[in-house]
């Protein structure tokens, strides 16, 4: 002989009597309910009034109703912009001590790449290739792209893909050089994200 659990008795017991509970406030509402049945002749005054709450003033034309829409789109975006440009335009990054002997120059042009390609809808690997493509003019993209792939990953992760040695610029390689401007991009982009809330 089986018997069910007390514990799973009280839980059904208690939704019977909720939905007892809910029942019984529905049918002893006083006010008229939502018209369940658009076809009943009697919901359509109900319609009727809602739709007289909502019209657009009656001068208001197709040209009038859509140059203030744009208007408001335009508002919109002007906003938006305002937004996003004010949360980057103050983005001074803090590199860690890896980076230290980076060129000045290649640390700014990574991060104004870093600011420009932020809110694309590129992939990871795309964004971080578009943040060092021009200061290496001679690496072909997919040579870029496949280089990009651990940090794109890392990004996902958290994790840190790729050690570099920290000597000094010129006595890197040009592969290394490649790395390091790769992992610089990602640090940027890491700090843009984390600067606008990480969206």
């Amino acid at each position: 002989m089986t018997s069910q659990p007390i514990q799973y008795e009280e839980r059904e017991n208690a939704l019977n009597q909720l939905q007892g509970e809910l029942l019984e406030a529905l049918l002893q509402a006083d006010e008229d309910c939502y018209p369940w049945n658009p076809a009943d002749p009697d919901s359509e005054a109900y319609f009727a009034t809602l739709e007289r709450e909502f019209l657009l003033e009656p001068c208001q034309d197709d040209g009038e109703i859509a140059s203030k829409s744009q208007r408001l789109f335009d508002q919109l975006h002007q906003c938006w912009t305002s937004l996003v440009s004010s949360a980057t335009e103050t983005f001074k990054p803090s590199f860690p001590e890896q980076f230290a002997h980076v060129p000045q120059i290649w640390l700014e042009a990574i991060t104004n790449q870093a600011q420009q390609v932020f809110r694309t809808n590129l992939s990871l690997a795309e964004q971080l290739v578009l943040c060092v493509k021009p200061l290496l003019p001679n690496w072909a993209e997919d040579d870029l792209l496949t280089l990009a792939r651990p940090w794109a990953y890392a990004m996902r992760s958290n994790l840190e893909p790729v050690s570099i040695r920290a000597v000094e610029w010129t006595e890197l390689s040009p592969m290394e050089q490649a790395r390091l401007s790769l992992a610089l991009a990602h640090s940027a982009l890491v700090q843009l994200q984390d600067s606008t809330g990480g969206s």
